[in-house]
């Protein structure tokens, strides 16, 4: 696979247009074999085969034999579809200068993926034919400005809200923000019956960081999140609403779980678990001499499922290509490393009874951030909570594939409509 890839990354005009700032050497190693692969502006210019007595490189990715032979499978499994992946599970090594890797990591990613990622690029090329005739159409979400004491600041806060009835509030993602629930907030089936609201976290998208921000770092914390999350459904004047949160939007949901069951309806986790320890540096994400929007997409690229149609992945992408200065990062102390943020020591020490509201939890396959072990493990402890694992899906089921989710998403949320369980 090694020998083959000059001719697959030169071929992709597109890879070699991502990487045209990039010249470096880098070693794979695979199992005792090892490569140096030479980079030119992006084009793979040369391939050494060792040993090699004393080689002069950049930096080194290496990783058994048979996990590479898994990763470019034409469909790999989850835990083997990303460098990342591989990371997580202990069994990739990343060694010398990891500056140019991390500054170009969507390009190392897609050159290393070659391999298994070529037939794949073919069949997904955009049509070409005569264009549609152009339309103009409002879509039915509506979106302003709350003005809003959190904290004990004053904040302007972006909220958008499509459809009527029963209130369901949405939490994005870390790093991202409310567009992620573009599908849902135009799906007619959920706004026939359910007022769907999603608002922008202080720092994140239309939201501005407080006035003084530019004197520290942000950093969120659980019992922050918590309560602006209470905060804004004070203000919004929501009475017991259903709230779906998703990675870090989830682990809130499972704490809201545990301290204020009897405020809502129901409540949604969306790749919902206890606790992720850290994986990876995650001081890549804001630092000066790397670009920290580039660095964010690349690193949750992996965490998409093979199956996102093109058009929703890279808008996922591009979500965190916006994303604020050390925003992401920020996020992740809430996720990574706040004492109160990880939940496994009180669900362990709950009590037998399951949650007070109805609780339901739907992961993807393919995330390994919150795997669905992970969410398996909360429901565990949450007796009567329902779980979906679903198949080809990964981090962001809302953005990635929203028609597929929604589908997943319907049967739970007519369960809540029916008051009871699915």
């Amino acid at each position: 696979m090694i020998e083959k890839l000059p001719e697959l990354v030169n071929a992709d005009a597109a890879l070699i247009h991502r990487g045209r700032w990039v010249s470096a050497t880098v070693l794979v190693g695979v199992g005792d074999r090892h490569y140096l692969l030479t980079i030119e502006k992006g084009r793979l210019s040369q391939v050494r085969e060792g040993p090699f007595v004393t080689p002069s490189y950049d930096f080194g990715v290496t990783a058994p034999a048979e996990e590479w032979e898994r990763f470019w499978a034409p469909r790999p499994l989850p835990g083997s579809h990303d460098l990342f992946a591989l990371l997580r599970r202990g069994v990739l090594t990343l060694s010398g200068d990891l500056h140019p890797f991390m500054a170009n990591l969507q390009y190392f990613k897609d050159v290393l993926a070659a391999p298994r990622a070529m037939p794949s690029r073919a069949a997904a090329a955009p049509p070409v034919g005569a264009a549609a005739a152009p339309t103009a159409t409002f879509e039915p979400i509506v979106g302003r400005y709350l003005r809003v004491e959190l904290l004990g600041r004053p904040h302007r806060v972006y909220v958008e809200e499509a459809g009527s009835g029963v209130p369901l509030l949405c939490l994005h993602t870390a790093g991202a923000d409310t567009r992620q629930y573009r599908g849902l907030l135009n799906d007619p089936w959920v706004l026939e019956r359910f007022r769907v609201i999603s608002f922008d976290l202080p720092w994140h998208g239309k939201t501005s960081p407080p006035a003084g921000w530019q004197g520290g770092d942000y950093r969120l914390t659980r019992d922050d999140y918590e309560r602006i999350t209470l905060g804004m459904c004070d203000a919004l004047r929501l009475d017991r609403p259903v709230v779906m949160g998703c990675s870090i939007g989830g682990r809130l949901v499972l704490d809201l779980a545990l301290s204020h069951p009897e405020r809502f309806r129901a409540l949604i986790g969306l790749q919902a678990g206890a606790s992720v320890p850290p994986y990876y540096d995650a001081s890549w994400l804001d630092r000066p001499d790397v670009d920290g929007g580039r660095v964010s997409a690349a690193v949750v690229s992996g965490l998409l499922g093979p199956d996102a149609p093109r058009e929703h992945r890279w808008e996922t992408l591009w979500h965190y290509l916006q994303s604020g200065p050390g925003v992401f990062r920020g996020d992740l102390f809430f996720y990574n490393h706040d004492a109160a943020g990880d939940l496994r020591a009180r669900l362990a020490g709950r009590d037998a009874d399951g949650p007070a509201c109805a609780l339901y939890l739907l992961t993807g396959e393919y995330d390994y951030s919150c795997s669905p072990d992970d969410t398996l493990a909360a429901a565990a402890s949450l007796p009567g909570s329902e779980v979906t694992i679903i198949p080809g899906m990964g981090h962001f089921p809302m953005s990635e594939d929203p028609d597929r989710f929604h589908a997943h998403l319907r049967p739970v949320l007519g369960s809540i409509l029916a008051g009871q369980p699915e």
